[in-house]
């Protein structure tokens, strides 16, 4: 589990469909071969160590539905390590399966801030709320507005200059996990999934929408 929060970037050395080797430094402290590292959010299990890298493989559903694809040597990555037992939440709840991909529309410089605007499919928008919270590239960020399927998200300068955000550009794609907790939520919900008869009409007659 992950919580967001980018350790560091580190550098792609080589990439394939199968495997990916990328320099780093901060995440490589105390890492021991079989640990998870996110890269841009997406999990994956160190296979090979060096004093300043590390390996991992690639398998064909993450090169598939990620945008790992989209990488090639020297490209900036985001990395975290897997959240410790006795961690802080910085962030949010990051499971680092990674739902869909998403094109940058426009990333803009606004005064002190920058804005950062994606169009996500129907499946991972249905998860998207002003104000909640949303995962790109393994960045933990709160929507400002959706509407419809675009979204737009406040990058403080912090954020933006320690991630990848600062190399991205109009028509990049990004990996995008929406809040785990929405999915549960729905699940419950489901008068297919239980036996709680909560449907739209309870809803509506006890005043959630």
């Amino acid at each position: 589990m992950f919580t967001g929060i980018i350790e560091e970037t580190g550098k792609i050395i080589s990439i394939t469909d199968k495997i990916v080797v990328i320099k780093a430094d901060i995440v490589l402290n105390k890492t021991k071969i079989g640990d998870s590292i996110a890269v841009n959010g997406v999990c994956l299990t160190v296979t090979d160590l060096s004093n300043n890298s590390f390996c991992a493989d690639i398998s064909p559903e993450t090169y598939k539905v990620s945008a790992l694809k989209e990488l090639k040597k020297d490209s900036i990555v985001n990395l975290e390590r897997a959240m410790a037992a006795d961690g802080r939440f910085g962030g949010h709840i990051v499971s680092g399966h990674v739902d869909s991909i998403a094109k940058i529309l426009e990333i803009e410089k606004n005064t002190e801030f920058y804005n950062l605007k994606i169009i996500l499919n129907s499946n991972s928008s249905r998860y998207v709320v002003k104000k909640g919270s949303i995962t790109i590239d393994g960045i933990s960020l709160t929507v400002a507005n959706i509407v419809d399927n675009l979204v737009t998200i406040a990058i403080i300068p912090h954020t933006f200059e320690n991630t990848n955000l600062k190399t991205h550009q109009k028509d990049d794609f990004v990996n995008i996990e929406v809040d785990i907790l929405a999915k549960y939520i729905e699940k419950f919900l489901s008068t297919g999934d239980n036996k709680s008869r909560i449907d739209m009409e309870f809803l509506q007659r006890n005043g959630f929408c």
